[in-house]
């Protein structure tokens, strides 16, 4: 892309929040559950998206707003997909229970594989490309080899699902949100593990009685925040014990049973969160003061992403099926 190339030399600049909407594209017939930039740098310009329409489509959102391809793989919804790290192949995971690797020129599949459990959150390993995990509807998450096309270990907890996770820097413990949230206990909600020995380190993260369906990372920071259902985001700390920082509660949007994504701008100023009522609010990362608000979509906004390299360019997506570029 000719635009994102002045950038490719340069620091990443200052996020400013985007006012204007640059693309409008609805070629999903249902729910888009995910979305996400492509991780090489020069190709950025292309917008993964999975849909509950059970295709999953990669879109030029800097340049023209266009669909570049469509994938047909998997015969029910499609909850997860990620890019790998080269940014030719995708991954994804649905309510078939099928696991596809996907060849983003070709269409082939490079990787497919039946799984025990409906797929509901797929994470590449961060240093090690050709290793990822699976969690959905079941007590166990497992990390698979693409090579070997092989399960390497299990992690098995007493919960009924995986709703999303995470890996830590360097890959070394990753943490899992589960729906664990009885009358007595709140424990096992956010759960960390050690990945090489399938070892928990810890279930007691997060006590308050509310489900987290989705966790994020701060690019600089070595903090965490998980969206939760009380309609608030908590920040937490990515060393153990993971204590909760009770000062900081990020509030004013809502969840209300959506499976609502959040993200850090890349410079770490910001924190972006979809809501149940279609808007998109931007909340000062140090303050936890709501900057701004964008009312973006008619249906529940369920993922707001900042592109990687340009400064204020901002994917969402919703409820009904459109996915949208704001600058």
């Amino acid at each position: 892309s000719e635009l994102i190339k002045p950038y490719l030399g340069s620091k990443y600049k200052l996020t400013e929040v985007p006012r204007s909407l640059i693309f409008c594209m609805s070629k999903h017939s249902g729910p888009v559950n995910e979305i996400q930039w492509c991780p090489v740098r020069e190709q950025s310009h292309m917008l993964l998206s999975a849909s509950m329409d059970k295709t999953v489509k990669v879109w030029d959102a800097v340049d023209t707003g266009c669909c570049l391809k469509t994938y047909f793989c998997h015969s029910c919804a499609v909850r997860a997909a990620q890019w790998s790290s080269c940014g030719r192949r995708i991954l994804s995971g649905g309510f078939d229970s099928m696991l596809h690797l996907t060849d983003v020129e070709t269409g082939k599949q490079i990787f497919s594989s039946k799984n025990e459990f409906r797929i509901s959150a797929l994470k590449f390993h961060p240093t090690e490309s050709n290793i990822f995990i699976c969690g959905g509807f079941s007590p166990e998450v497992k990390s698979w080899d693409i090579r070997t096309s092989k399960v390497l270990r299990v992690y098995k907890a007493a919960v009924q699902q995986t709703l999303d996770m995470l890996f830590l820097p360097e890959g070394k413990e990753f943490l899992t949100s589960t729906d664990a949230v009885s009358r007595d206990s709140a424990d096992r909600t956010i759960i960390a593990w050690d990945f090489q020995s399938a070892a928990k380190i810890s279930n007691q993260i997060f006590h308050e009685r509310y489900t987290c369906p989705s966790l994020t990372l701060h690019p600089k920071e070595s903090v965490f925040v998980a969206q939760t259902n009380g309609n608030y985001m908590a920040l937490f700390s990515a060393q153990r014990p993971y204590r909760i920082n009770k000062k900081k509660r990020y509030e004013g949007h809502k969840v209300e049973g959506f499976a609502v994504g959040c993200e850090f701008s890349p410079d770490g100023t910001l924190l972006v969160t979809g809501s149940s009522d279609g808007k998109v609010f931007f909340y000062n990362y140090h303050t936890a003061r709501i900057i701004r608000t964008l009312s973006a979509h008619k249906e529940a906004c369920v993922n707001a992403i900042f592109h990687p390299v340009l400064p204020s360019l901002l994917a969402t997506c919703d409820w009904a099926g459109e996915v949208k570029i704001w600058q």
